[in-house]
């Protein structure tokens, strides 16, 4: 028997999309929740660029939501990262399924702010 590890690591800079909220249910841990928004950019067309044609620029932006539930930073998170905010996450990646309000069973696909808990504002 040999036991194998596996890495759930995800680093993200981006910019929040809305002010931070606190949730939380009855019998459970209180969670501090955002959105992040991250951009790719990339140039299509020939290969070999010249000045005078540098082809197409695309890009595509992607929203993450950022669930936080170690207490001292939920609440810092809570309090001072605000919508605009260009901030670093590290977390892990979390499959789940919610009920909404209208009763309706939805997947959620989440950042966990990780053990090492790393939100950072850049300078």
């Amino acid at each position: 028997l040999s036991l194998v590890s596996a890495m759930n690591r995800v680093q993200l800079l981006g910019r929040v999309g809305q002010d931070p909220i606190m949730r939380q249910v009855e019998g459970k841990n209180p969670v501090t929740i955002f959105s992040l928004a991250t951009n790719e950019m990339w140039r299509t067309g020939d290969s070999e660029l010249s000045l005078c044609n540098l082809g197409d620029v695309s890009q595509k932006t992607t929203w993450h939501r950022i669930s936080v539930f170690r207490p001292g930073l939920r609440d810092v998170t809570y309090q001072y990262v605000k919508k605009g905010s260009r901030i670093y996450v590290e977390g892990k990646i979390d499959y789940g399924e919610y009920t909404d309000k209208n009763n309706v069973r939805r997947q959620a696909t989440t950042i966990i702010a990780g053990k090492e808990q790393h939100i950072k504002v850049p300078l």
